[in-house]
């Protein structure tokens, strides 16, 4: 940054979502060196805002605390690689700088310092309710873009951080053990809401084309005109008879509430909760799935079929799901056995065109979803088709275009139906294996080691299944 030109530091400003501050410092000709030496008084006559003049002191700090950490790092590395030259070199080598620099962020993460107001809801340990919920998650936003040095992309392992101090340090937010991913999704979608207006930087934009068009799928309408067949009355009324009419009118409301584009998730949550009783009772006698999901359609959303697995279980299977694939993705990518599948090749040959380090690892981490199979001799037909069609009755998953990251999808079918479309290979096989637990489907035997290996993991069993 020392070495930067007066523009250079401009297109960072911009970068940053400073862009007003652009004519002003081309005006008193700051280079990098001089946007260094600025001070607090500096930046006062150079900044007129406030929060601009806050976020730009927190940059430059931030700045020059990586730049000493680097210098001190390299030292480390410079006399690490005169003991052990054969360790610290080539790719070894940037892989240990990428990993020092999760480990400072982490390390140096700490929540913010909230308004006078929500520090008094979090004292009295009570649970926030849905404008109170919104402020703090501004602030944790604000806060993680402060710490992003002003980008709006925080990759999934910083969610998780964030998150996960919130929750340490605010117990009672984790709501029944599902505050996990209800404040991570929260935060993920502020980002979004954060990202959309941003049209003229260059990063919003490449990622955008990247990640940002492809979400959203419009529904069948089908299922909205047939969603009060004579099928659904009869077993309403056989509801009716067994808990009265308040169970007829949850289930109306929760049929009104799916086709809603604005959702009121709260009372989706709470309503869901009340007919649980008599959903695991219809499961449990073999009800068709068809009148199952026609009576609760918001068994079709991912989020409510990790809550409901997590209702059943204890377990957050998204949280474990993504824990599984970033431990054992590099394991399974290196077994000799997959070596040769067509779905490593293809991985390799799209590893060639990207450069970007979360492209690679969402890449790698959806091959080893699709090579589980593979890896413990199981029938891969039973588990996912890629770029083909589903022929199992059992769950399972529609992959295409698995590693081009503006056209893949995912989404999740039983009994050759689909049931959900998915955003990423970590969502697709939390999804595939809480439906088998949540719609009570035995596993087929060709595809049992595979889904024992996975909910070993999941369950936490003293000894969990290992790969071959």
């Amino acid at each position: 940054m020392e070495s930067w030109s007066v523009e250079q530091v401009c297109n960072w400003l911009k970068q940053r979502n400073l862009g007003e501050l652009v004519p002003k410092f081309r005006e008193e000709e700051i280079s990098g060196a001089a946007l260094l030496a600025l001070n607090d008084r500096m930046v006062q006559q150079l900044v007129k805002k406030i929060g601009h003049q806050a976020v730009l002191m927190d940059l430059i700090k931030k700045y020059q605390q990586q730049k000493s950490g680097l210098e001190s790092l390299t030292y480390c590395c410079e006399t690490a690689s005169q003991k052990f030259p054969e360790v610290i070199s080539g790719k070894n080598l940037k892989s240990f700088f990428a990993r020092h620099k999760m480990l400072q962020w982490t390390s140096s993460y700490a929540l913010p310092d909230f308004p006078y107001d929500v520090k008094c809801i979090l004292a009295e340990k009570k649970c926030p309710d849905h404008s109170m919920r919104i402020r703090i998650i501004e602030f944790l936003q604000a806060d993680m873009t402060r710490y992003l040095e002003g980008s709006l992309y925080p990759n999934s392992q910083q969610y998780n951080i964030v998150v996960n101090a919130l929750l340490q340090a605010y117990p009672f937010l984790d709501e029944d053990g599902n505050g996990f991913l209800l404040w991570k999704r929260a935060l993920k979608d502020r980002f979004k809401y954060v990202r959309r207006p941003i049209e003229d930087d260059e990063q919003v934009l490449r990622n955008k084309c990247k990640f940002g068009h492809r979400r959203g799928q419009s529904r069948k309408s089908s299922f909205a005109e047939n969603i009060l067949d004579d099928g659904q009355r009869q077993v309403e009324e056989e509801l009716v008879h067994l808990k009265g009419s308040a169970m007829d009118l949850h289930i109306k409301w929760l049929n009104q509430e799916y086709m809603k584009t604005q959702r009121n998730w709260e009372e989706v949550d709470n309503r869901m909760n009340m007919t649980l009783e008599i959903r695991r009772k219809m499961i449990s006698n073999k009800a068709p799935l068809k009148d199952i999901l026609r009576l609760f359609p918001f068994l079709r959303c991912p989020y409510q079929l990790f809550r409901e697995f997590q209702l059943l279980t204890h377990m957050d299977i998204y949280k474990k799901t993504v824990e599984i694939l970033e431990i054992y993705s590099e394991n399974i990518l290196s077994l000799y056995v997959v070596r040769n599948n067509p779905i490593n090749i293809m991985l390799q040959e799209n590893l060639k065109q990207h450069t970007e380090e979360d492209v690679l690892k969402y890449m790698k981490m959806t091959a080893a979803c699709l090579l589980l199979p593979e890896v413990f001799g199981d029938d891969a037909s039973l588990f996912a088709a890629v770029n083909e069609e589903v022929k199992a009755v059992t769950p399972a998953l529609e992959v295409k275009n698995p590693f081009n990251v503006n056209s893949c999808k995912f989404a999740l079918y039983i009994e050759r139906e689909e049931l959900a479309q998915l955003d990423d290979c970590t969502m697709a096989l939390a999804a595939l294996v809480a439906a088998f637990h949540v719609f009570d489907i035995p596993c087929p035997k060709r595809i049992h080691r595979t889904l024992n290996f996975l909910e070993s993991l999941v369950f936490e069993v003293r000894n969990p299944a290992s790969l071959p």
